[in-house]
C-alpha cells in the first residue's frame, strides 16, 4: 500500500542515502539490530519518500514459503490461486519489507535466494512459473544478531546477499528529540525517560533476555502525556514489558521509582 502520510523519523546517519542508493542499483538490503531501534519506521519513511507502496511481513517461526509465495484457495465452486504478499510485491513494484526474516522458516530463505542475486525472479513451484521482478521492486529485510545466539542467525551466505546497515540506539539528545515528537511530553520526563532507558541498559549483569527499546520509552511518554502517573506508567511501559521474573521486576521497580 501507498503511504499517504508522513511517519515521522529522526535521521540518526547515513541511512537515507544508502537506501535510495540500494533502490538505483537493485540491491537487496538488511537492516540488522536490536528490536525497537526504528528498523520499521525507517522502512515506511523511506517508502513515503520515495512514493513506492511498501507490504511488510511480520515474519514468526511458522512463517513459511507458501505465506509469502501463494496457494490455491477454494472460492465458490472453484480451486484458485491467490498470491501471496512476496509475489504481489515482485509483480507489482512493491517495497517487500520482511521483518525479522531470521525468525522465518528455511524453505522461506531458498525461496528468495533468487531475488537477492543478479536473477531478481521467484519461482512459483505450484504453478511452475518464473517471475521476474518489476524494474521498481526491492527486498528489504531486517535481523536482530545475537538474539538467541546459535538459533536464529542468518547463514553468511544468505547474508552477503544483502548490503547491510546497523541500526542501534540514538544518542541521549536524539532520543529525547523523538520521544517529544513521538508523544507531545515535555522536554524534562523525555529526558528522564532517556536516563531511565540508558541505566536499564547498561544492567548488564541482570541477564535480560532484550533491553529497553526507544520504542518503550515512546509508549511511556503517551502514558504520561494522556496523564497517568508518571512512575505506573514508567513500570506498565519500560519494566514489565522486560522480565517476568520477580526478583529483577523489584529491583527494575525500585531503581526506576527514585529517577522519575
Amino acid at each position: 500500500m501507498l503511504i499517504e502520510n508522513e511517519p515521522y523519523y529522526k535521521t540518526i546517519g547515513n541511512e537515507i542515502e544508502v537506501f535510495e542508493h540500494a533502490f538505483k542499483n537493485k540491491l537487496p538490503f538488511l537492516l540488522k539490530g536490536p528490536t525497537g531501534t526504528g528498523k520499521s519506521r525507517f522502512v515506511e519513511h523511506m517508502a513515503w519518500r520515495m512514493k513506492k507502496p511498501l507490504i511488510t511481513v511480520a515474519c514468526h517461526e511458522e512463517t513459511s514459503a507458501t505465506d509469502l509465495l501463494g496457494r490455491y484457495i477454494i472460492k465458490g465452486t472453484e480451486t484458485v490461486w491467490k498470491d501471496g504478499p512476496l509475489t504481489k510485491a515482485v509483480k507489482e513494484g512493491a517495497i517487500i519489507y520482511l521483518d525479522e526474516i531470521a525468525e522465518a522458516r528455511p524453505d522461506v530463505i531458498v525461496a528468495v535466494h533468487p531475488l537477492t542475486d543478479f536473477r531478481r525472479s521467484l519461482y512459483l513451484d505450484k504453478l511452475g512459473e518464473e517471475i521476474l521482478a518489476h524494474v521498481d521492486f526491492m527486498f528489504v529485510a531486517s535481523f536482530n544478531p545475537g538474539y538467541q545466539k546459535g538459533f536464529k542467525e542468518l547463514k553468511p551466505s544468505t547474508r552477503q546477499r544483502f548490503i547491510s546497515m546497523s541500526f542501534d540506539y540514538p544518542n541521549a539528545k536524539m532520543e529525547a528529540e523523538i520521544i517529544v515528537a513521538e508523544t507531545g511530553v515535555d522536554e524534562a520526563d523525555a529526558k528522564r525517560l532517556v536516563q531511565i532507558g540508558n541505566k536499564i541498559r547498561n544492567l548488564t549483569e541482570m541477564g535480560l533476555a532484550e533491553t529497553v527499546s526507544t520504542r518503550l520509552l515512546v509508549d511511556a511518554g503517551k502514558l504520561i502525556h494522556t496523564g497517568l502517573g508518571k512512575r505506573l506508567a514508567v513500570e506498565v511501559a519500560i519494566v514489565e514489558p522486560l522480565t517476568d521474573d520477580q526478583d529483577s521486576l523489584a529491583a527494575l521497580k525500585d531503581m526506576t521509582s527514585l529517577m522519575i
